[in-house]
């Protein structure tokens, strides 16, 4: 049986809409650093557009808009500062107490080390003493060392911390025009669909936003849960920064593995300069251990829920493709936007099994002449 395309679906313009989508996909690749700002910045304006129609409806009609877009940029930008100042407290009080710390924790770990190894059969003695005196050196040193260390440093990556305090000016600026004319952005995307197509386009559209809602609000619970929990677990070990390494670990499992490995080598540093002992180690094998686990088989098949259903190859999979060509931020949005691929892919699939090349057309049995003689 021959197959034959739709007639709304012929060579050419099935050639026309591949050539399309090659070229956008080529020109997004090339202008992958440029777009970074409007990408974070259409991301938010989708996740905090249901936020403004709600704060809009409360405020009533008599209010402007862009006071709700406000109001809901600046909640949002309050609420990133907060997470990242988190890392302040954090910081002021390691810091010192490395200085303090490290020569009992190298002289710990020589002690330890060296008769481990020599029970391995490694005839390896670790020189602790000039690394010591070598970190302590430069942790002592002048602050004007230290200044001028950073002002070389600056020149040196001059470019990138340029880019970035680009990006964190431009972002919001984006994001405040997206949140003011969504509407219009929406309905210019929607004019450039071909009417025949809009009714599955919709359909869509409206599967992959139920998706990726479902998504959002999922990844939101599980953050605040497990902010509870590592808050919780690091503070019943007596860890004196259990508060802010606990509510940045959980809110920062947002980035997948990422925020996850940060929270657990915060926790690490600070159990070993409070306790100086192996105490540390347990610790966070406890406690991070538990944490994964609960959120593994728990809290993200329950609250994130089985509908998106990626499988941890293809999480792995989809985090290094993302990352590759849109570098940090392709991490950020590699989930959801697999969540959206994945509804693509279930749709082709069903057509697929529904298509004459699955199933093609299989002619009636031929009857027999005699039996109607």
């Amino acid at each position: 049986m021959a197959l034959s395309l739709p007639p709304t679906l012929n060579p050419q313009r099935l050639m026309a809409w591949l050539s399309v989508a090659l070229v956008l996909a080529a020109v997004v690749w090339w202008l992958a650093p440029v777009l970074t700002p409007f990408v974070v910045a259409a991301i938010l304006a989708y996740a905090l557009q249901p936020l403004v129609r709600r704060l809009q409806g409360l405020l009533g009609v008599r209010v402007p808009a862009f006071v709700s877009v406000v109001l809901v940029e600046l909640l949002a930008l309050l609420s990133v500062l907060g997470i990242v100042l988190l890392l302040v407290p954090i910081l002021a009080r390691e810091l010192p107490l490395i200085q303090q710390q490290l020569p009992a924790l190298m002289d710990l770990l020589q002690d330890k080390v060296n008769p481990w190894l020599a029970q391995m059969g490694l005839n390896v003695s670790l020189d602790m003493g000039s690394l010591k005196a070598q970190l302590i050196k430069y942790l002592s040193a002048n602050r004007d060392d230290v200044l001028d260390s950073a002002l070389s440093s600056l020149k040196l990556g001059g470019s990138v911390a340029m880019a970035l305090l680009g990006n964190a000016v431009l972002i919001p600026v984006v994001l405040f025009y997206l949140l003011s004319d969504w509407d219009r952005w929406v309905g210019m995307l929607l004019d450039l669909i071909p009417p025949a197509f809009r009714p599955r386009f919709d359909d869509f559209m409206h599967e992959c936003d139920a998706v990726l809602g479902q998504y959002l609000r999922g990844q939101l619970l599980v953050m605040l849960v497990l902010a509870v929990f590592y808050a919780i677990g690091l503070a019943l070990f007596g860890l004196e920064l259990a508060l802010p390494i606990g509510v940045f670990t959980g809110l920062a499992v947002f980035v997948p593995y990422l925020g996850f490995g940060v929270g657990l080598l915060l926790a690490l540093v600070a159990g070993l300069l409070q306790f100086v002992s192996l105490k540390a180690l347990v610790m966070v094998g406890v406690v991070f251990g538990l944490g994964q686990l609960v959120e593994s088989f728990f809290l993200t098949p329950r609250l994130v829920g089985e509908r998106i259903g990626l499988h941890p190859l293809a999480v792995i999979f989809a985090l290094l493709a993302f990352g590759q060509v849109l570098g940090f931020v392709g991490v950020l949005v590699a989930l959801p936007a697999s969540a959206v691929l994945l509804v693509a892919l279930r749709r082709v699939r069903d057509g697929y099994l529904r298509s004459a090349l699955y199933q093609p057309d299989v002619p009636p049995p031929a009857t027999d002449e005699t039996d109607h003689a």
